[in-house]
């Protein structure tokens, strides 16, 4: 075996190579993944049709490369060692192979010791071509045969390598598994289990941000681009793409690419990319849609990394387009290549050593610290209009367009290591993958505000909206709450805050201080502050008549006391004045403070020229003063970065489990209840055995099908009881009279059950122990297609219902997200003492929600959970119904080994 390791990571496909219907596999097995110089490549199962193929990419091997996999010279594979690697069950033997185009690049395989101890040991080996060594294949494939063990039942992996292929031995050690090893001769045996250990998870994680940021440099940092489809034509995208790669300065060699013409505005024309006799690193594609395919070999041939389409006439022109969207995703993956768009509107990089404008939009923003995401093409001119009018600078920006390939989350593992770039804007229509975007934005979020507009769900078109995922917005403001991002309503918002992060430090406190020559501005400036939660003093009025130098003197005095964290001027004078000395003073009065400064000077939106504190090309930088048209967008924006500082001070929490629980019971029981049902709802009795694992107790009940049963239940748990019904209808439902309560004697019980059987026309009720009196509460997991589960908490009741008053969580739940989770719906005051009320016990409700969180994170076969009514009181929290369903395991979309979307 030999490879050499780097990072790397991977991503889904949904093509299979044509196969023998005898030869099936899951299709989770059929993936796109990044290597560590973030190229894309095919990684499947090998299939008998690839006997061919695989003799090839073996002949190719160097001799030192099949030395050190094969233990010696091995020239040619024999027609049976061909038939024996080709052909694979899936299960004991399974084999992938990496494909770029039609080549095989790379092999890896296990095959199961059925003669060593348990039958759960496989051996393990991989080879990767010598022209591709060193991009992080290896560990690709060692996880991908890991996963494919786990599937099937296997705990154990074997590898035998010569002692002197140390290159071997660093891909399995940095991979991060606890290898035990043993010498025999010159063979070195590693052994090591294969369970995905946290340290295996942080790896994987680490290899995937680097091999990510790297695909996202080759777009926006290329040494070189071709224009596929460069046009003289104004009327033609090819033509503006073209100008504004020329105008806007690119530092590298543009290649037009047009089989008509020698030359495009007076720059030499070639008619394919492979007629050009450099290298190219980025491709910007301005073909008809149904030309886009004889562009792809082309770009193959020539080792082009990435291409930006921004040809129309794809998803978002209906289902033929989406058709040939996933095809053109899949060739552009298997051709090695990322892929921005189709129907985009372009990427650029203000970076003056880069200078790249592969746009369609005439005018980029100024250079700055603002990295800016975009999934609109149309709307994307219209937002860099915008950010150039208000003196925004942008690092860099992308607009995916419909998003087919390179994603939001692709962008923020980018930025999250780029220098150049201190604050992401995310304008959002629809989700890839939420889980993802958690998981990225909370490591990001710690460093780099993440500020984020995400439209309402009627805003994308139905056949854009088949690319992603629509979530609840309740749902979306709990993802974003719980990773730190900034969620804010409009376009116009998201740039009120960039203005803020972009220039000014961030508050230390929520106390501010209001300075201004306008009583009704400053009141309005304090009335908006102190509704966003901020501590505001009363607003200082300087009068009409100030002086530059008394209001730079009240803004220097404001910012030097302890007492205040934040400061906004108004400067609005009644009559015309000239502003030079006003934009001075305060200039010189904020020079070096470390404590924020907006204004409303004039009510100009942006930074004022006069108030921009400039670098050595002239743009603005930090320092400058930003100015907004009202003082409540001001106030608006202070508070949304005090509550973003306020996030980010405190440490990182950790998820806690619980004592007492018995995860591995817990694991047989549900696999028992499945071994013969595709899924289904628990019976109270299996729900309360389930929860129980856990330490969660549902107050003790019996279920019961006559009188006399019922009595001697009350009898067994203790008076006084109550009675309820057990039919779907009657659970939760007290304005049906499903239910008696503080029953005390065996005759109060036979009437109840009496009544009860009767009216629901069901013989089995249940027999409960009364619980303490308490708040009503309730306590869900439900299975979202995207996120995994997801816990919810609200007091329980109609009125809650009705008004969606519940919280909600991602899991697997930290310490601090489970105190949240229940303190944030609006009823959750009660809890606390509304009114002099006895406060309950909200520890204990803590509690519970991390040992159902721990339950859904074990067990994913738990689809639906939910604990309603909990009664919580001063002493406790205790569960009166229970209610579970089960089912196969859902896809684990971000758990398992790495892929593409």
């Amino acid at each position: 075996m030999t490879e050499q390791s780097d990072t790397d990571a991977g991503g889904a496909s949904d093509q299979a190579p044509k196969t023998d219907p005898a030869h099936t596999y899951p299709h989770s097995w059929v993936v796109d993944v990044l290597a560590s110089d973030g190229g894309a490549v095919a990684l499947r199962p090998i299939v008998p049709e690839d006997a061919d193929k695989l003799v090839e990419f073996h002949g190719k091997l160097s001799e030192r490369t099949r030395y050190l996999r094969y233990f010696g010279p091995y020239p040619t594979m024999s027609a049976r060692d061909v038939k024996n690697f080709t052909t694979v069950d899936h299960h004991n033997r399974v084999a992938f192979v990496m494909m770029l185009g039609d080549e095989i690049i790379a092999v890896g395989r296990y095959e199961r010791l059925l003669d060593v101890g348990d039958g759960k040991s496989a051996e393990v080996a991989f080879v990767v071509a010598d022209a591709h060594q060193g991009r992080g294949l290896g560990p690709i494939l060692l996880e991908y045969l890991a996963a494919a063990a786990a599937e099937n039942g296997l705990t154990m992996f074997v590898a035998e390598v010569l002692s002197e292929n140390r290159n071997m031995v660093t891909v399995f050690r940095e991979a991060g598994y606890q290898v035990s090893r043993s010498f025999d001769g010159g063979v070195l045996r590693l052994e090591f289990a294969i369970d995905p250990t946290e340290a295996l998870v942080s790896v994987r994680n680490s290899r995937e941000r680097a091999a990510e940021a790297r695909s996202m440099g080759n777009v926006l940092s290329p040494r070189s681009v071709a224009v596929i489809g460069a046009s003289a034509d104004p009327a033609k995208v090819g033509n503006a793409v073209l100008t504004n790669l020329l105008r806007g300065g690119f530092t590298g060699p543009v290649y037009p690419v047009n089989a008509e013409h020698r030359s495009v505005h007076g720059v030499r024309a070639y008619p394919t990319v492979r007629d050009i006799p450099d290298d190219v690193d980025l491709a910007v594609v301005a073909v008809p849609a149904e030309s886009i395919n004889s562009v792809l070999d082309d770009c193959l041939d020539k080792g082009v990394k990435a291409l930006v389409v921004v040809s129309s006439g794809f998803s978002e022109s209906g289902p033929d387009g989406r058709s040939s969207e996933r095809k053109l995703v899949h060739a552009a993956r298997a051709h090695g290549m990322r892929l921005i768009g189709p129907n985009a509107l372009g990427v650029a990089n203000n970076d003056p050593s880069i200078s790249l404008n592969a746009t369609l939009a005439p005018v980029l923003p100024v250079a700055g610290n603002v990295g800016f995401f975009c999934q609109s093409g149309a709307l994307g001119i219209a937002i860099l209009d915008e950010a150039a009018r208000s003196r925004i600078g942008l690092s860099a920006f992308v607009s995916a367009g419909n998003r087919a390939d390179v994603s939001g989350n692709d962008l923020l593992q980018y930025w999250d290591s780029d220098q150049s770039t201190e604050v992401v804007l995310l304008y959002l229509e629809s989700f890839g993958n939420p889980r993802k975007f958690s998981r990225i934005a909370r490591r990001v979020a710690r460093k780099k505000p993440i500020v984020a507009v995400k439209s309402g769900r009627h805003a994308v078109p139905p056949v854009l909206a088949a690319t992603g995922v629509e979530i609840d917005d309740s749902i979306v403001r709990a993802l974003f709450e719980q990773a730190g991002v900034i969620q804010v309503g409009s376009i116009s918002q998201l740039f009120d805050c960039a203005l803020l992060f972009g220039y000014q430090p961030l508050p230390a406190g929520p106390r501010l201080a209001v300075i201004g020559n306008s009583t009704a501005l400053g009141v309005l400036a304090a009335d908006a502050a102190r509704s966003e939660g901020l501590q505001v003093s009363d607003p200082v009025d300087l009068g009409a008549q100030a002086s530059p130098e008394l209001f730079a003197a009240a803004v220097r005095d404001a910012l030097a006391s302890f007492d205040v964290d934040a400061v906004i001027a108004v400067f609005v004078p009644p009559v015309a004045i000239p502003v030079e000395p006003f934009a001075k003073a305060l200039k010189d009065a904020v020079a070096g403070s470390d404590k924020p400064i907006l204004t409303t000077f004039l009510a100009a939106e942006g930074v004022p020229d006069v108030l921009a504190v400039r670098d050595e090309v002239g743009n603005p930088t930090r320092g400058s003063v930003p100015s907004y048209p009202g003082p409540e967008r001001a106030a608006l924006a202070l508070a949304r970065a005090w509550r973003y500082a306020e996030w980010r001070s405190k440490p990182a929490s950790k998820v806690v489990r619980p004592a007492g629980i018995d995860s591995e019971r817990a694991q047989k029981m549900v696999a028992a209840w499945l071994e013969n049902s595709p899924g289904r709802w628990l019976s109270d009795v299996e729900a309360a055995a389930l929860l129980e694992c856990y330490g969660v107790a549902v107050v003790e009940f019996r279920s019961v099908l006559s009188e006399d049963e019922a009595v001697e239940a009350a009898d067994a748990v203790g008076y006084p009881v109550a009675v309820k019904a057990t039919g779907e209808m009657w659970r939760h439902r007290p304005d049906l009279g499903g239910v008696r309560l503080d029953l005390s004697g065996p005759e109060s019980v036979r009437l109840a059950y009496r009544d009860l059987a009767a009216a629901s026309g069901e013989p089995l009720l249940h027999v409960q122990k009364m619980a303490t009196k308490g708040i009503g509460c309730v306590v869900g997991v439900q299975d979202d297609p995207s996120f995994g589960s997801l816990i919810s908490f609200g007091l329980a009741g109609v009125i809650s219902d009705l008004l969606g008053d519940r919280a909600y969580r991602v899991l697997p739940l930290t310490e601090d997200a489970a105190t949240e989770l229940i303190d944030a719906p609006k009823a959750a005051p009660l809890l606390s003492g509304y009114r002099n009320a006895v406060p309950v016990n909200k520890g204990a409700l803590v509690d519970l929600v991390q040992r159902i969180s721990a339950l859904a994170d074990d067990i994913p076969e738990v689809r639906e959970l939910a604990c309603e009514p909990v009664l919580a009181s001063a002493t406790g929290a205790e569960i009166t119904d229970s209610r579970v369903r089960i089912g196969p395991e859902p896809s684990a979309i971000d758990l398992g080994p790495r892929r593409l979307r």
